[in-house]
This record gives structure tokens, C-alpha cells and sequence, in this order.
């Protein structure tokens, strides 16, 4: 199998600059050793107007039968001779793909010490694979590779026999690519996407391929519209690995978007990875505003500093800031947590003494272990564990375990639920539960014009059911504070721009002292709001 890359160039830039790219001298046939058998680089042309690069992999059959030990394409026939006669020294597979990266690692990388600025720069590619296995077709390669740049994508089926054209085409094409991109860009989609494409792996697929995933997807992959498909067939198809992709490139996307580092974000997406309109979502999954905003500090938007060079608070830092604050102004010291996400909020909320008893609560079950790895509950000593304690529940329906304390928070949580179902929470958490206060926090989607990064009309994460304006979000408020006896009053978390408001509104809702003034919900109870889950705790 093999595959050639092809560029142009002039007098003052010559495409023998290819060479420096690829860290493979024209002038030279080199050869590599590969777990499978050799991989050769030459270059058939080589001159200042076109240079071509060839990579030449000679497969070892029998070293491919040997190593998979039952395991894979290569040593898991449909056939009893198909370990020994079959496609894979002839098609680009997983077995190209993993070439790709040995012998063109620093290329991969975009590293070129001798040239950087043409490392950086597009170059007129052309890239031919002879015989690729499509499984999807022609049409498959080009929605594939449409999407990242290239002004030609063509997939051209190849014929089963020449001889036979009755029997039609085969499931192999001929790809051709053409377009001014990035050399490492171009390498790092062949790498994800021929076994994509081939729906095999030669080799196990262990965790650590969702790191490789992720790194060769950097820039392309969070945006691509067929992500889903990609991470699920080069990552084998094994559910839990796709399911770690898909939450981590989610994650990257905001980062990118908000320049800030991924593991600076919380609040970003649903720790199972789902959008279930009928579960309590994730307190901590919000979307882009968690971005820094410009502020009166001199923090900027666009750069992610500030005037001072320091780095600027993240949005969630000052929500989840403003939410203590308001919780001591409020002398809680039993908190609620509904929608505990992954536990950022409960982790803060421990490290407060005041705080004496901390329940987090989510529906998701992999929410509540990923928070309980966050808050290390095994190595907690007794008395800081007897503070905090994870259950799943959804606040959908009423739940006596949630009776009799101070505050409750609702963490960027309304906005997932489909607006139908807000009377159900408003019953289960105002009605039932009735803590003395109840904070809830919600995007102002006035601000969204603020973010760069946001098209125009777009929510700031994809499991949003709506995103109120502050007017909106007032009036919903007034409403529930009415039916259940409570005041109400707002207050801003980041910066509050004169036209457009704040990133984020907070309404803290305060049981009214007369006891005369008692709940008089508008909509009934659900027939299933008496039911008490069974407490599972992490």
C-alpha cells in the first residue's frame, strides 16, 4: 500500500521544501522498520516547480497474523484462509495510518526547526491513495472530507474485475485530495480518518487511543459535522471510549472558543455525555460563558489576560463565587446542591466550614462518581465526610430527603429542561422541598451578542431548551416567588454591560415571613410527584 503528497512551488519558494516538512531528504530513499513490516520514503520528482513524496509500506503477512493473536482485522478472519489472504498489505488501513505517525511524526506535529514559517503556512497539496477500503462509499469519503478545506475530494470506485465489469464496483476507492491546507493538518485527518473509513483496527484499541484521537482531531475534529461517526469507528466502537471523546472534544471546542485551557472549564457539558430533557442536568454544565469576560478589572474577552498579565476569572469562578456569597448572606448552613454535575460546587461549599451539611444531586450515576473522584470521598476523614453526601434523584418529582434545610441551588440547571417540565421542578423544589432559599442561576442570552465565538441565534451549548432574557427570566421568577410565597430579587454575576446586562442572572429567592402566605402552585402536582427514590449514594 502507499500513498504519495504532492505540492507546487516557484524559484523563491520551491516545493523541495517538502522535504524539510516531511524531515525526509529528496535526494535520498529511506527506509523504516514498522511493527508490520517496512515502510520506504522516496521522492519520484523532485524540483523546484513539483515534488512528490512517496510513502511505500510493505506489509509482512505473516508478522500481521502473528501479532494479532485472534485480535482485530488482521488476525480474526470472517474465513479460515482470510488471515492469510486478504486486503491488508494492499488497502490503506490502521496499518498506513500508524506509518503515517512513525515516519512523519514531527511532520504530524507541525515541528520544522529549519523552515517554521512553512510549517505554519497552507500549501498546495495533492494526495493520492491508490486503494482505499470505503465502508460507506464514495459518498462517505466526501462527507468525510469535505468539511475541512479541500477544494477537491474525489472517490473514485474501483472495479471488482476489469474483466468482469458486470460485477460492479468494489468497496475500495481511489482518493484523490487537492487544496491549499497546512501539511500537518492534511496528515493528521488521513491518520483519524483512513481507518474511519476502513472501520477496522489491525490492533487493540486500549484507552489511550481517545489521547491519540484527540490530538490528531486538535482544530478539526470538536467542529466536524460527522463527529459522532468518526470517534465511534476509529475508536473500535466500544461505547465508554466514545462516550470520554465526546465529553473531552466538547470540552475543547468551548476552550478553544473562550481561550482557555480545557481543564480550566467546568459547567461544560452533561458528565454522561447525554441530553436527556427528562433528567436533572448537570449544575455544572454550562457552555461558553464560562469564558472570561471583559470586566472593570481590565480582564479581555479576546485574549484570555488581563491588563496586568494575570489570568482573568473564568466566568464559573465568579458564579460559583457569587452563589457563596449570597449562601453566607443567607446564614445557610444545610445546602442543597440540585444538579451537582461533577461537584465543583460541592468541593467549594466543603472547604467552608459554616457549611455543615452538603447533599449534591444529580439523575446522571456517572455524574455523582465522577464527583466523588473529584472530592475524593474514600479519603475524606470521618468528620469531613459525615458533611457531604452524593444522591441521584431528579427533580422532576418531589423527594422528602430534600426537606428542611436553609438553601437550595440551581446551578445553570433550568435552562436543559424542556419548558413544559419547569412546573414540575418549580412543585419539587418550591413547593415540597421549601428551603428558606433557593438561588438559581441562568444564562442572559442578551449577552450572547458579546461572544465572538457564538453564531448569531445560537444557544451557548446544545442541550439548552431556551435561554431567557433578563426580562424573561424576571417574570418567570415573580411568578414562582408569588405561588409559593417567597420573595424574590436579582443580582448580576460578571461583568454588567450597560446595553446588554450580565453573562449570567441570578435570582435569590427568600421564604416570606408570613406564614399566611402559603404556596398556591397554579399548575397540579404530577400524578408520580409522591415518589421517593431509593437514595443512591457515591
Amino acid at each position: 500500500m502507499f500513498l504519495t503528497i504532492s505540492t507546487t512551488g516557484t524559484p523563491e519558494r520551491p516545493a523541495t521544501d517538502l522535504g524539510f516538512l516531511l524531515h525526509k531528504h529528496p535526494d535520498n530513499a529511506q527506509t523504516f522498520s514498522t511493527s508490520h513490516g517496512t515502510a520506504h520514503v522516496l521522492y519520484p520528482e523532485a524540483s523546484a516547480e513539483r515534488c512528490t513524496a512517496a510513502l511505500l509500506l510493505e506489509v509482512d503477512p505473516v508478522a500481521l497474523v502473528r501479532r494479532g493473536k485472534g485480535k482485530g482485522r488482521g488476525g480474526a478472519p470472517d474465513t479460515a484462509l482470510a488471515q492469510y489472504v486478504n486486503d491488508r498489505p494492499y488497502a490503506a488501513s490502521s496499518l498506513l495510518a500508524v506509518a503515517l505517525s512513525s515516519v512523519f511524526k514531527s511532520a504530524l506535529r507541525g515541528a520544522c526547526k529549519a523552515l517554521p514559517e512553512r510549517a505554519a503556512e497552507p500549501l498546495p497539496l495533492r494526495i493520492e491513495v491508490p486503494a482505499v477500503p470505503a465502508r460507506g462509499g464514495a459518498a462517505l469519503v466526501r462527507r468525510l472530507f469535505d468539511p475541512l478545506g479541500w477544494d477537491t475530494v474525489e472517490a473514485e470506485p474501483v472495479v471488482l474485475d476489469t474483466a468482469f465489469p458486470e460485477w460492479g464496483d468494489s468497496r475500495y476507492v481511489r482518493l484523490v485530495l487537492e487544496g491549499e491546507l497546512r501539511l500537518a493538518d492534511a496528515l493528521n485527518q488521513l491518520y483519524v480518518l483512513l481507518p474511519v473509513l476502513d472501520d477496522a483496527k489491525h490492533y487493540w484499541v486500549a484507552p489511550d487511543e481517545v489521547d491519540k484521537l484527540l490530538r490528531a482531531g486538535d482544530g478539526w475534529l470538536a467542529e466536524h459535522p460527522e463527529q459522532q461517526l468518526i470517534t465511534s469507528r476509529y475508536l473500535a466502537r466500544r461505547r465508554s471510549l466514545t462516550l470520554e471523546a465526546m465529553e473531552r472534544l466538547e470540552l475543547a471546542r468551548l476552550a478553544e472558543s473562550d481561550g482557555l485551557e480545557a481543564e480550566d472549564l467546568d459547567n461544560a457539558v452533561d458528565a454522561d455525555g447525554t441530553t436527556d430533557a427528562d433528567a436533572t442536568t448537570d449544575s455544572d454544565a454550562t457552555t461558553g460563558d464560562t469564558a472570561a469576560v471583559t470586566g472593570t478589572d481590565g480582564t479581555s474577552a479576546t485574549d484570555g489576560t488581563t491588563a496586568t498579565g494575570k489570568r482573568p476569572v473564568s466566568l464559573a469562578e465568579q458564579r460559583r463565587d457569587a452563589i457563596l456569597a449570597a449562601l453566607r448572606a443567607a446564614e445557610a448552613t444545610r445546602v442543597l446542591d440540585l444538579g451537582c454535575g461533577q461537584g465543583q460546587l460541592v468541593q467549594a461549599l466543603l472547604k467552608d466550614v459554616r457549611f455543615t451539611d452538603i447533599v449534591g444531586v444529580d439523575v446522571s450515576v456517572r455524574a455523582l462518581t465522577l464527583a466523588g473522584r473529584r472530592l475524593r470521598l474514600e479519603r475524606l476523614g470521618e468528620r469531613q465526610a459525615g458533611r457531604v453526601k452524593l444522591i441521584q434523584g431528579s427533580l422532576a418529582y418531589t423527594d422528602k430527603r430534600l426537606t428542611g434545610y436553609d438553601a437550595a441551588v440551581l446551578s445553570e440547571v433550568i435552562e436543559h429542561l424542556d419548558l413544559p417540565r419547569l412546573p414540575a421542578l418549580e412543585y419539587a423544589v418550591f413547593g415540597s422541598a421549601r428551603p428558606r432559599t433557593v438561588l438559581v442561576t441562568t444564562p442572559n442570552v442578551e449577552y450572547n451578542v458579546r461572544w465572538e465565538s457564538l453564531p448569531a441565534g445560537h444557544v451557548r451549548h446544545g442541550d439548552h431548551r431556551f435561554e431567557w432574557t433578563r426580562e424573561e427570566f424576571r417574570t418567570w421568577a415573580a411568578g414562582v416567588a408569588e405561588r409559593y410565597g417567597y420573595g424574590v430579587r436579582f443580582t448580576p454575576v460578571g461583568p454588567d454591560d450597560p446595553e446588554v446586562g450580565p453573562p449570567t442572572q441570578m435570582a435569590v429567592f427568600t421564604q416570606a415571613p408570613n406564614p399566611a402566605q402559603a404556596p398556591n402552585p397554579t399548575h397540579a402536582p404530577n400524578p408520580k410527584q409522591d415518589r421517593n427514590p431509593k437514595e443512591d449514594s457515591a
